[in-house]
């Protein structure tokens, strides 16, 4: 069987392996059983978005996680992001996020942390997979007098809401900014406008009112159309779109454009070495970055380090280099003085703060260079992966190495039955020669 676990957590089809009722409950207890073996105390979190099939996941869970002595904490519905937050405010030993984050309703998982905040790396996810297939995984189960117990935690949002706000500088307010904000329907409906109300900004806010089926639909950060739209009608400063767990951010400014995360993170890491508060002079970001990103930064003296693709991949190399800043141009940005993980919200304060700073408009801040041309495909397949079969990987290999001067990824995605392909160079007509050519081999 391969791995149910892709690369940020599980997911897929709710009521299809592995999304079931049954899977969640052998999740809960493998990982309570994996909790007691390597922790003395007994104490999860589990948070969710607002799709429909949480109410059917989260007792799921609950009840294999009661079965092994484990105590539970339930926050309801709060951003991905929180849970690291909260695992440290209530000295838990484990978090679990119930969300397929910018996927639509029907699909759901679960994203797992660690006792200190960090998404659970490759061995102790394959600990807990054999546990969840193991035949004597009930042989394991508390004694009727050791069943752990659940509440439900009600200030849960105030803990996380005082935590963002703290991360925008004190002797600044929002105040004379207007903002839109799209919140997908999803978990940080409620969250995100009252933090930006708070510090002072005038909110004009889209995709709030979730309904269980309207999560990612046809707004957030996915489909920023209505966001543009909107900041142009109202004139606002900034247009700000969440996923649906508030992990990504996509930004548009007062013109009604969609700013590239490349520049984004540009802005960002120009922003801390000039403040003297990027550690290392140096950034993590994708292998799928424009390469146009780390020629500017090289220019202001700031190095570029490349991991995977994956949240998860860039914060294992923050750790390993000592690093504090790093992102996806996806919209994924972690400050890990603050947070282990991507934070929507976060992010938009630190780029407010920027904008409130420097007193000028968005679309002068962040059109500091230009991009290379890249072109980008999403092929999807049924069940057998095409990248597996050898003649497709070795023609795709030939093709990499018959032109060193582009940049060519050509890879799975670990969310969805996705070949995700990417060709960048100088020369629009030969990138797309070349992708054509990829694409062509996989379908």
């Amino acid at each position: 069987m391969s791995s149910i676990f892709g690369t940020d957590g599980i997911r897929g089809l709710v009521n299809k392996f592995p999304i079931t009722a049954d899977i969640a409950l052998k999740i809960g207890t493998a990982i309570g059983i994996f909790i007691e073996a390597n922790n003395s105390k007994r104490r999860v979190v589990i948070a969710k978005d607002t799709r429909l099939s949480g109410y059917m996941i989260e007792p799921a869970l609950t009840s294999g996680l009661i079965s092994t002595g484990i105590d539970v904490i339930l926050v309801g519905p709060m951003p991905t992001p929180s849970v690291p937050i909260l695992i440290k405010s209530l000295r838990a030993d484990f978090g679990i996020m119930i969300t397929a984050s910018h996927n639509p309703y029907h699909d759901n998982g679960v994203k797992l942390f660690n006792k200190n905040g960090y998404k659970l790396d490759i061995v102790s996810r394959q600990k807990i997979e054999d546990l969840i297939f193991n035949e004597k995984l009930g042989e394991s189960l508390a004694e009727p007098s050791k069943l752990g117990r659940a509440k439900r935690l009600d200030d849960a949002p105030g803990r996380y809401i005082e935590f963002v706000k703290r991360s925008f500088p004190k002797n600044f307010t929002l105040s004379g900014l207007k903002i839109v904000l799209d919140c997908a329907n999803g978990s940080a409906y409620n969250l995100a406008p009252t933090i930006l109300w708070e510090l002072g900004a005038e909110v004009t806010k889209l995709s709030c009112e979730p309904n269980g089926f309207n999560i990612n639909d046809n707004c957030g950060s996915i489909y920023p159309k209505n966001l543009c739209k909107k900041v142009l009608e109202t004139k606002s400063d900034i247009g700000i779109a969440l996923d649906g767990d508030a992990d990504r951010i996509t930004i548009c400014n007062e013109k009604g454009e969609i700013i590239p995360g490349e520049y984004i993170i540009a802005m960002i890491a120009t922003y801390l070495k000039t403040q003297r508060k990027l550690k290392g002079d140096a950034i993590v970001v994708t292998k799928i970055s424009n390469l146009a990103l780390e020629e500017y930064l090289k220019s202001v003296g700031i190095k570029t380090i490349y991991s995977e693709v994956g949240d998860i991949k860039v914060h294992e190399l923050m750790v390993k280099n000592n690093l504090n800043f790093g992102g996806e141009e996806s919209g994924h940005i972690i400050f890990s003085d603050y947070s282990n993980t991507g934070d929507g919200i976060v992010s938009a304060l630190q780029i407010l703060a920027i904008l409130v700073e420097s007193k000028n408009k968005l679309s002068d801040l962040v059109n500091i260079f230009k991009l290379h041309p890249q072109v980008k495909s999403n092929i999807k397949f049924d069940d057998n992966n095409p990248l597996l079969k050898d003649s497709v990987s070795n023609s795709i290999r030939n093709i990499i190495d018959n032109n060193s001067d582009l940049k060519i990824v050509v890879r799975k995605s670990g969310t969805e039955k996705l070949i995700r392909v990417l060709v960048e160079g100088k020369e629009k007509a030969d990138i797309e020669k070349v992708h054509d050519e990829i694409v062509k081999l996989i379908i």
